[in-house]
């Protein structure tokens, strides 16, 4: 797998998925919904820290700075 998640991208999902993960155990977000967004932090974390995600691989967007030469 090669990156294709810069480090702006990264903190940004973090961010989110750490947002959503407060909301979800305070009991602000609940039911079917909290759980959907739970699951969708969770997707974030894990791609933030795998530097890989599914979805810009296949529409071909890499937030990674090209490298200088």
């Amino acid at each position: 797998m090669t990156k294709n998640i810069g480090s702006i991208d990264k903190v940004v999902r973090f961010i989110i998925a750490i947002v959503i993960g407060v909301l979800y155990f305070t009991n602000i977000i609940t039911g079917t919904l909290g759980i959907v967004l739970l699951v969708v932090g969770a997707i974030l974390a894990i791609t933030a820290f795998l530097n890989f995600c599914p979805i810009w691989a296949a529409l071909g967007v890499r937030t990674v700075p090209e490298p200088k030469s």
